[in-house]
């Protein structure tokens, strides 16, 4: 018993050993399963992003595993541009009432600017005391320890892994550093894959829209609205808040255009002498296709600038060659909005090829049925000259040999207006068949005829319908060519207002050329005048008369179906010169 009581000293000595070893190896098989559980939470991120196939998800599947492993408390991914700044910024950890008070993003200075000049892993205690560091901004939460990691896609640096603010130590270590370099490798391969992917789709969406492009142009569907449709996928494909198509005339003049999207109604119905100061222009000039970081300040755009306030990343495409230019389509983001990068447009200038065959397709379908048109024009010119004029000739020589016999003054005198009849219908018939006959020949000056047509013509798309044409007299004979000059600019003036303010749904354009007075007239079913409106075209439109010694008047008309009408008349010289 009293041996009991007093352990022996040497025999306490291996059991205090023993206790020390125990805890050790616990020590170790617990640092053994922090070790198994982060490459198990290692394991599962890089499997995670790697499932995702939408890049905006894989990027923020990427940075939620990075502050996950980590045990940070703030995180983000900055993808890089092509300006060697942050095209985007995606943060983890700040609240959205804090990432309002904070402002805008950041674009890629002070310690993020350092890991886009030096793409390589880094690792601080303090923020601070830095040298490339210079503060946060106001309403920033603190933030001390950093580790920074680049992202590769390839040799490309696609981007910036940032994490601050690492729970219960005071640095990120080597081991943390080691993860996140790990899952910036599988990082890289699953954007690789996701950027494949998009791009894939992207393309298809592409050659699917070119398909049906070229498909409703060759089906004979309206210009208008087919070019309307090719603007909507191209918009919807690239993700852009306004897209617009320019028609460029043979001599670089703007003979039109449509819109859709945000602030459209400022880009439709554009009708300038010269694309010069447009961004038609800038896109003609650089080989078909321009991309601007700011269309509102990009100092090549001097044409009424103001039409692009508010809007920032923009890209042109010339629709069509330098020998056959259709048009130029343009699409347009909001300021603060990311810049089209190459993956995004690089399908663009095969979608605007394959646009351009469409419509050069459409153009030599529509030959061939104005060659089969004027064809069925001559022939119903014989008809009438050869059947119609003829009876109605002999018809009123008849008449006229029977006026001997009509003895009443009441009989006498309808027999007369009868004659007068038959001889204005002839008149008319005849001008009818001179304009049926009338053909162009190549390298003459157009006649007024075909030039009116050609104007209404030209203003289909922006006007969004089809308008209706009559002309009555010898128009092609009667109007001298410096007359016939401003004829086709008050038509183009005045459709030009219809398609920009009258919101109109038909339209009618007459010229008529009878006993010395040439009358023009457009009128629509649209809103009428408006108070306050600008009436700068249509002083243009009366200093025209005025110059010839006419006059110009405009008047709302009345409902049904109420609207606008312009009539534009000028006096002609007995001879037509």
């Amino acid at each position: 018993m009293g041996r009991g009581d007093h352990e022996d000293p040497a025999a306490r000595i291996p059991r205090l050993r023993l206790d020390e070893l125990l805890e050790e190896l616990q020590g170790r098989i617990d640092e053994v399963r922090g070790t198994r559980d982060r490459l198990n939470g290692l394991l599962e991120a890089v499997m995670s992003v790697g499932r995702e196939l939408d890049l905006p998800q894989v990027l923020r599947g990427i940075v939620e595993a990075a502050v996950t492993l980590v045990d940070a408390e703030y995180g983000a991914l900055g993808v890089i541009g092509n300006d060697e700044k942050l095209a985007e910024f995606l943060p983890i950890g700040i609240s959205d009432e804090v990432h309002e008070q904070i402002g805008d993003l950041p674009s890629g200075h002070g310690i993020l600017g350092e890991l886009i000049r030096h793409p390589v892993p880094l690792r601080l205690s303090e923020l601070s005391e830095h040298p490339a560091s210079y503060g946060f901004p106001a309403h920033h939460p603190p933030m001390h320890s950093f580790l920074g990691v680049p992202i590769r896609v390839r040799d490309e640096v696609f981007g910036n892994l940032y994490l601050t603010e690492k729970r219960g130590a005071l640095d990120f270590d080597e081991e943390d550093e080691a993860v996140v370099a790990t899952l910036a490798v599988a990082a890289g391969i699953a954007i690789e894959n996701a950027r494949l992917y998009e791009e894939g789709r992207r393309r298809q969406r592409w050659l699917a829209a070119s398909s049906d492009f070229t498909s409703a142009l060759l089906s004979g569907a309206a210009e208008a609205e087919v070019l309307e449709g090719m603007l909507e996928r191209a918009k919807d494909i690239v993700g852009a808040d306004l897209a617009a198509f320019y028609l460029v005339g043979p001599n670089g003049e703007l003979t039109g255009s449509l819109a859709l999207g945000e602030g459209a109604d400022a880009h439709r119905g554009i009708v300038l002498p010269s694309a010069r100061g447009t961004l038609a222009a800038a896109a003609l000039a650089e080989n078909g296709l321009v991309t601007v970081p700011d269309v509102g300040t990009d100092a090549r755009v001097t044409e009424r600038p103001e039409r692009w306030e508010g809007f920032g990343p923009a890209v042109a495409v010339a629709v069509g060659t330098k020998e056959k230019l259709s048009g130029v389509m343009v699409l347009a983001r909001r300021r603060g909005g990311p810049m089209f990068v190459s993956a995004e447009i690089a399908a663009l200038p095969s979608f605007a090829g394959q646009a351009a065959l469409g419509l050069e397709l459409a153009d030599g379908r529509r030959d061939a049925e104005q060659m089969s048109l004027l064809e069925d024009r001559d022939r119903i010119a014989r008809d009438l000259h050869d059947l119609a004029i003829q009876r109605l000739f002999a018809t009123g020589m008849t008449l006229q040999s029977a006026r001997p016999f009509i003895e009443h003054p009441e009989g006498a005198e309808r027999l007369n207006r009868a004659i007068d009849d038959l001889d204005a219908t002839i008149k008319i018939i005849r001008t009818t068949i001179f304009g049926l006959r009338e053909h162009e020949t190549a390298g003459t000056t157009p006649k007024l005829r075909s030039r009116v047509l050609q104007a209404v013509d030209n203003a289909l798309p922006s006007l969004g319908f089809t308008p209706a044409v009559r002309m009555e007299g010898l128009i092609d004979t009667d109007v001298p060519e410096e007359v016939a000059d401003q004829v086709i600019a008050v038509i183009v003036e005045a459709l030009s207002n219809v398609a920009r303010h009258a919101r109109a749904t038909q339209a009618e354009a007459a010229v008529v050329a009878d006993a010395g007075v040439l009358v023009v007239t457009v009128a629509d079913d649209g809103v009428g005048l408006l108070e306050g409106s600008r009436r700068s075209g249509l002083r243009n439109l009366a200093e025209r008369a005025e110059r010839l010694g006419g006059t110009f008047s405009v008047s709302t008309r009345p409902k049904p179906p109420g609207g606008t009408a312009l009539e534009w008349r000028v006096p002609l010289l007995p001879d037509g010169g």
